[in-house]
């Protein structure tokens, strides 16, 4: 072999290492970030473990804190819904009461409901076994994100009522449905100017994200998984009450090598009505936004994916101020029961 051809060989052979190299480089930047694997703790307080020289588990026998009382929910109100008395002329069991009930809760698309007047305690309540009832009502949302309640929805409300009522020997006094009618659209108008939910897409400017790395970083500022996949919360102080929202690509959750699922963005939402303002969910949800754009190479945009200033989510929640302020002179604060049934 010549001196040239083996010159041809040897460059040849640099050359194809550098595309072996050059190939690997780019395919290991071009892979979703991970989530960083800490040391492993010695549960004994003696610093990380040596691998080579295992150590025996021990078990915490510290008792498990109870699980939080999950809310009540809330009662009937004049104020979102229609209420129509139910006279008795003596006490009816809960038992009774229990077996009249209608088999479904809505009327069309907006909530019903049926309350008794406990005869021990005087308070409203959902009936049930074990208790008397000197009194009934029954109620039907006004309007919900699904709309004001119409005609067909009144009537059907009636019905359901008076079912009920005849099944207690009850005796209904319904109110004047075009009254009602009306009412509802005039509570829908308001509901439908003064709804808000927010939402902020937070992008990858690089490399894109493995859901651990994600769950990772979101769990820094306090998000925890939720009950669907791709789904992280962040809770509210009330039980069953998430604060914000962090969500992605749900196929990419479910993947069978979640590893290699490669998320370039996620959505961190708020749904405004549903959150008391005490809770400062927007001041949380920017520092949330800013935080997890800084650690995970990230640009917060909007649905348009153009790019959101610091400046422009301070104008954002100073407007949320007057919103909340608008839904407190109306009784409809932030987070109440009465905001939660109605902006749903």
């Amino acid at each position: 072999m010549s001196g040239f051809t083996l010159g041809l060989v040897i460059l040849g052979g640099l050359v194809l290492a550098l595309l072996v190299a050059w190939n690997a480089w780019t395919t290991r930047k071009l892979a979703p970030r991970q989530a960083q694997q800490p040391p492993r703790q010695d549960p004994r307080g003696g610093g990380p473990i040596d691998p080579d020289n295992p150590i025996e588990p021990v078990f915490d026998t510290e008792p498990v804190p109870p699980l939080p009382m999950p809310e009540r929910k809330p009662g009937l109100d004049a104020l979102i819904d229609v209420l129509a008395p139910i006279a008795v002329e003596s006490p009816v069991s809960g038992e009774a009461a229990v077996a009249a009930l209608p088999a479904t809760r809505r009327a069309g698309s907006k909530p019903f409901a049926i309350e008794g007047l406990n005869d021990a305690t005087q308070h409203w309540e959902t009936p049930h076994p074990g208790e008397r009832y000197a009194a009934f009502q029954a109620g039907v949302q006004l309007a919900n994100r699904t709309g004001a309640l119409n005609e067909i929805e009144f009537s059907e409300f009636v019905v359901k009522a008076q079912a009920f009522a005849d099944a207690v020997n009850g005796a209904p006094e319904f109110p004047e449905m075009l009254h009602e009618v009306a009412r509802a659209r005039e509570l829908d108008q308001f509901a439908s100017q003064h709804d808000a939910q927010l939402g902020f897409t937070l992008r990858a400017r690089n490399a894109a994200w493995s859901p651990g790395y994600v769950h990772q970083n979101a769990s820094r500022f306090g998000f925890v998984s939720g009950a669907i996949p791709g789904r992280l919360v962040l809770p509210a102080s009330q039980p069953g009450h998430p604060l914000l929202v962090l969500s992605f690509d749900t196929q990419a959750a479910l993947s069978e090598d979640p590893a290699q699922s490669a998320i370039r963005e996620v959505t961190l939402s708020l749904d405004v009505p549903q959150v008391h303002r005490a809770e400062q969910p927007f001041a949380r949800m920017r520092d949330a936004a800013l935080g997890l754009a800084e650690g995970m190479d990230g640009v917060i945009t909007d649905d348009n994916g153009q790019p959101i200033q610091v400046e422009a989510l301070d104008v954002v929640g100073a407007d949320l101020e007057m919103l909340y302020d608008t839904l407190e002179a109306r009784d409809l604060a932030a987070g109440s029961p009465q905001a939660r049934r109605l902006f749903n």
